[in-house]
């Protein structure tokens, strides 16, 4: 292999455009733009969203809803996902987010939701407990422990 024989794959590069180059090239004259009006101008067209001067479809909508900023956000998971894991696992967040239980690691913690029947008996770490998902735990024979 030497320098001077390198080229591109076939196919993978293509020529500009070269307009406004005689009749015979098929972009000569008007150069693809059409006969005349804002397109075909210097600079011309006009930005997205622009309805030719009619009220916007954004702005004829109502709005709707409202996103808190300061909204606590948990990982959630239910006590009937936990069953998968071996008797007296201290389980918490990291765990549950390296075993693919839980997508992504929320800044508040883990919340346990009592959705679902507990047979093992774990030890967990979470931020929240629902009243029902306590219950389960402890009469599963584990803890739920408050981080």
């Amino acid at each position: 292999m030497k320098l001077h024989t390198l080229a591109p794959a076939e196919g993978a590069t293509t020529a500009s455009k070269r307009l406004g180059r005689g009749i015979g090239s098929g972009l000569g004259k008007t150069s693809g733009k059409g006969h005349k009006g804002q397109w075909a101008r210097s600079g011309g067209g006009v930005r997205p969203g622009f309805e030719g001067g009619q009220m916007p479809l954004a702005r004829r909508l109502p709005k709707r809803g409202f996103k808190s900023h300061f909204k606590a956000e948990y990982a959630l998971i239910n006590v009937g996902d936990l069953n998968g894991f071996a008797k007296d696992t201290v389980i918490d967040a990291e765990l549950l987010y390296n075993a693919g239980l839980i997508g992504k690691m929320m800044p508040y913690g883990l919340k346990v939701l009592g959705e679902g029947e507990l047979n093992v008996a774990l030890t967990i770490k979470a931020k929240k407990f629902t009243k029902s998902a306590a219950e389960k735990i402890e009469k599963a024979g584990g803890k739920a422990e408050v981080i």
